[in-house]
């Protein structure tokens, strides 16, 4: 690309999210161009543990509407993805055992028996889990097919492609690279932790740091999530086990640091004991976009034709299918599924 291109919508950052948008948008016959500073899938969306937590109890009750949507947006969602890209992209679980406080209003707790069946080696002593119905995906399948599924609709991805500048005037935006420009109707931020800062900022997002490893179980002794305050587990199906996370406000910074995996790993074998753990440690990190009220940003920006999809912190695996509808539908001006008030960028100052 070494002119101006024209698109109707051009999308900023190829994550879980971006990706979804463009698919969606590909879907209702607009153009898309997706221009992405690295690698596409490669930052928080790969370095995600993929639970689908639709009924955490750690999330805000102001995200319940989004999170239920999502997960019923989901079969159609993976299928959409599979057909298009030709990759399978399953759930690999379909059960989470959350640990709950003793003066939970749940009527039942998940009995020793229960637990047996579907981990029998899980260690609960110490514990009072409930089971949600909930599933989750391996964020490595998705980091396969999304751009796949993106290309075979007809879009636009551009790798290593940074945007430089945003300018919005007379019913267009020019988006600025260094490879050339891209002309569109519409712009959307979807750059995740780097979402607050400039060409387009406004939003007060900022990276949240988790630091995150793998451990090896038999599959058969762990088929669900297993959730609590301190570490959870997801189950990959394949003998990997995913261990997360910590939550560390410390920039850009995306160090591995062996004394706090360690820490996560030793709580995870208290809970598993048989697990093995790999030599080397199989650790890494991701920048989670956070925002002041733990809830995402989606909506038009005050600069005319820019929007905002970001700011999912912990969730955006699981918000991703109701983030590309309830975005697309906006953007058309249609009345979106859930409404977008309570994650209007105008509630902080944007610009």
């Amino acid at each position: 690309m070494n002119s101006t291109v024209v698109a109707d919508v051009a999308i900023a950052g190829a994550g879980i999210i971006g990706l979804s948008l463009a698919v969606e948008l590909r879907q209702r016959g607009l153009s898309v161009m997706v221009l992405e500073r690295g690698e596409a899938m490669s930052s928080a969306s790969a370095a995600a543990a993929g639970m689908l937590a639709v009924n955490d109890p750690q999330n805000p009750a102001e995200l319940m509407p989004l999170c239920v949507r999502s997960w019923q947006l989901y079969p159609s969602y993976l299928e959409l993805i599979e057909s298009l890209s030709g990759l399978r992209v399953s759930l690999r679980t379909h059960r989470t055992l959350q640990e709950m406080k003793s003066e939970s209003n749940l009527n039942e707790f998940a009995t020793a028996a229960e637990i047996s069946q579907i981990a029998p080696g899980l260690n609960p002593t110490g514990h009072r889990f409930a089971w949600l119905d909930e599933g989750s995906v391996d964020p490595n399948d998705l980091r396969a097919a999304l751009p796949a599924a993106l290309r075979a609709t007809g879009g636009k991805l551009l790798e290593r492609t940074e945007v430089l500048r945003v300018k919005s005037a007379e019913g267009e935006v020019l988006v600025e690279t260094r490879q050339g420009n891209v002309s569109a109707a519409m712009f959307v931020n979807c750059c995740g932790a780097w979402a607050g800062c400039e060409p387009w900022g406004g939003v007060p997002v900022e990276p949240v740091k988790g630091q995150m490893a793998n451990v090896r179980s038999d599959p058969d002794r762990l088929r669900c999530v297993v959730r609590t305050p301190g570490v959870y587990l997801v189950p990959r199906g394949d003998g990997r086990v995913t261990l997360g996370a910590t939550l560390e406000r410390v920039g850009f910074d995306e160090v591995v640091h062996e004394d706090q995996v360690s820490g996560l790993i030793k709580a995870a074998l208290r809970l598993l004991p048989e697990a093995i753990i790999p030599f080397p440690i199989d650790a890494w990190t991701g920048l989670r976009p956070g925002t002041p009220d733990g809830l995402p940003i989606l909506g038009a920006a005050q600069r005319a034709n820019c929007w905002h999809a970001t700011g999912h912190y912990r969730d955006g695996i699981l918000l991703a299918p109701v983030t590309a509808r309830v975005m697309t539908q906006a953007m058309l001006g249609e009345v979106p599924d859930v409404p977008l008030t309570a994650f209007s960028p105008t509630r902080f100052k944007s610009k």
